[in-house]
């Protein structure tokens, strides 16, 4: 297969070609990735509909076919006949990576087998996109995809997942996000971490503190909108999210004794607010460490 796109001429053998789209915005996708879009037989994706925008966003008008884990033991022979009659397979999912925690693991799997071409055609990817904004070390991390949804596995996943040297990614579900990152402090500790969401989109947010401290604040808040990938410090390095670290010792203390202070007069927002006019810290910063406050001290002497 060849085509001529954008003035870059590109020659591709036949075979699966798993393609990375995406994340949200659509300007993020490689010129490789839409010669082969372009040019391939047929596109395998997740959601026909979501591809579909992407495909119209930049002219392509190539077949698509479902696949997704409610059809994937059906659609995969399908798919498998396709190329070994020398087909082009554009495989994708609705955003990012596809193989990332789906079901084209077992269609590059069972390709590989069958001793067909498999090619990867890099691009977006969330877990790599929040590990990066994280501010936490990068240069040894575990993806574990989702943790389980109910309370006791997840907490036996968790308590797993302790002992690994490396920075932790996670996806997870934004009504669960808050029970999670209470498991997460609970099992895993005073860690630093990130909550990351709308990566990539108009409002994307990278909310940076400890695990205790996020906790605290999406108990408060509620669970946000958007696609979330949560990240972990290792175990033993400092929680970097942890406000007091303007200084330790004596400033630290005084920071929590004015939020102290504050927080039994006004409510967390406005004690929190004027905290941070007076200190000269950011705000947001002294908000997470007024709700770690509230949550140690079970509420008593504060507003809500």
């Amino acid at each position: 297969m060849a085509t001529k796109r954008n003035g870059f001429q590109r020659n591709f053998d036949a075979g699966l070609y798993i393609v990375a789209t995406p994340i949200g915005n659509l300007a993020d996708i490689t010129l490789r990735a839409l010669a082969v879009l372009e040019q391939a037989d047929v596109i395998a994706c997740e959601d026909t509909r979501v591809t579909g925008k992407l495909l119209k966003a930049h002219g392509i008008a190539t077949p698509m076919t479902p696949y997704h884990e409610h059809n994937a033991g059906r659609a995969r022979p399908a798919l498998l006949r396709r190329l070994r009659r020398g087909a082009t397979v554009a495989l994708l999912c609705d955003a990012g990576t596809p193989l990332i925690s789906d079901p084209g693991y077992k269609l590059a799997r069972a390709c590989l087998e069958a001793g067909l071409n498999v090619t990867a055609v890099p691009g977006a990817s969330a877990p790599l996109a929040a590990l990066v904004l994280s501010g936490l070390p990068t240069d040894r991390f575990f993806f574990a995809g989702f943790l389980p949804a109910k309370a006791a596995a997840r907490r036996k996943t968790l308590s797993e997942l302790a002992g690994v040297k490396a920075t932790l990614v996670f996806f997870e579900s934004p009504r669960r996000l808050g029970a999670a990152l209470a498991d997460m402090a609970d099992i895993l500790g005073s860690r630093g971490a990130a909550v990351a969401r709308e990566l990539t989109k108009m409002f994307e947010e990278v909310r940076r503190a400890t695990l205790g401290e996020l906790a605290a604040h999406y108990r408060d808040a509620g669970p946000p909108r958007g696609e979330v990938v949560v990240v972990v410090a290792p175990p033993g390095k400092p929680a970097s999210g942890d406000v007091p670290a303007r200084g330790a010792g004596r400033e630290a203390q005084d920071l929590d004794d004015r939020l102290l202070s504050a927080l039994r007069q006004a409510s967390v927002r406005d004690a929190s607010a004027s905290v941070a006019a007076a200190t000269g810290l950011p705000r947001r910063r002294v908000y997470a460490r007024a709700l770690a406050l509230v949550g140690r001290e079970g509420g008593r002497g504060a507003r809500s």
